[in-house]
């Protein structure tokens, strides 16, 4: 089994989820080590983290990821193909969580809530070769000597910092992998508000990797679309063809609440009829201010502590 180098930042003074059930698992201590890296500019934080590991592979955490045990074992055996930069797989919502953050992870895993990123979201197919839309930094394993020689992840970038580096390791050549198999469990955001924020922050950060990267995917714009669209004053437009986006959207939003609610067995995914439109404009909004506020600038932040909290062949510390 390759070595593995698991990067977890955090904000200062905070506890890990991820790195307290890393501590509960039986794993082999020969096989990885573990950092903490402090701060508030998480691809900064990361960074860091990357160019003190000593392990053949970066497996980058959120703060409260919750892995699964063979997790360690799934990327390692996959990367043994030196083609393979990169594996990944999904981020799954707990049983634990409420109803309202059930719907949230229900809207995140459909196919008319994220479109081709729904997968990042829940267990589907097989092993296969894929792209950024399938993979999410929470649970991501890169492998190291490519992650140097690529320079990282672009410190200006956060989110979608791991989607414009993806873009870049295909470019290069190499294969990312999604691995359904390879989860991890993270609580979804308890109130609307905080999901409020985060659809904001993924629309202007896709906006603002657009703009460093010079690529545009029209399918990821697609938000942004529909919120101009309804700016105008439809009411007032007599024409039944200018009304059929509209029509088809709300027809659409009804279907896959139903389908879903089918599904799940639960009355209440119902409400997905109030949160996929939520999802989808305040997306949009944030696309459309991520373009308007033009290329993100590099942050001075120069209080990341990186500390590693286990050595490859040795325990933890202890606390």
């Amino acid at each position: 089994m390759q070595s593995i180098s698991i990067i977890v930042p955090v904000k200062p003074g905070f506890k890990s989820a991820a790195i307290a059930a890393i501590r509960e698992l039986s794993l082999e201590i020969d096989c990885y080590e573990v950092f903490l890296s402090e701060g508030c500019a998480p691809s900064r934080q990361r960074n860091l983290a990357a160019r003190e590991a000593s392990g053949d592979i970066l497996y980058f955490l959120d703060d409260d990821s919750i892995i699964n045990p063979n997790n360690l074992t799934l990327c390692s055996s996959v990367m043994e193909d030196t083609a393979v930069s990169v594996a990944g797989g999904p981020s799954l919502t707990p049983a634990t969580d409420t109803c309202l953050q059930k719907l949230f992870g229900r809207a995140l895993a459909s196919p008319f809530g994220s479109g081709p990123v729904r997968n990042r979201y829940q267990m589907s197919g097989k092993a296969r070769e894929t792209t950024d839309k399938e993979l999410i930094l929470c649970n991501l394993a890169v492998r190291r000597s490519d992650f140097l020689v690529l320079g990282g992840f672009d410190e200006r970038l956060y989110p979608n910092e791991e989607n414009e580096l993806l873009v870049r390791v295909r470019q290069a050549g190499h294969k990312l992998i999604h691995l359904p198999d390879m989860c991890v469990y993270r609580s979804q955001r308890q109130s609307v508000t905080a999901f409020i924020r985060q659809m904001f922050a993924y629309g202007r950060g896709r906006a603002q990797q657009t703009l460093l990267s010079g690529e545009f995917s029209i399918l990821s714009f697609i938000p942004m679309f529909f919120l101009l669209y309804l700016a105008f004053p439809l009411i007032l437009v007599s024409h039944v063809i200018i009304l059929i986006p509209l029509y088809a959207y709300l027809l659409l939003m009804l279907l896959f609440a139903v389908i879903e609610c089918i599904r799940s067995g639960t009355i209440s995914s119902l409400l997905l009829v109030l949160i996929y439109p939520l999802m989808h404009l305040v997306n949009g909004a944030g696309l459309l201010i991520g373009l308007i506020g033009g290329k993100p600038m590099l942050k001075d932040d120069q209080g990341v502590v990186v500390r590693r909290i286990k050595k490859l062949g040795q325990d933890f510390e202890a606390q």
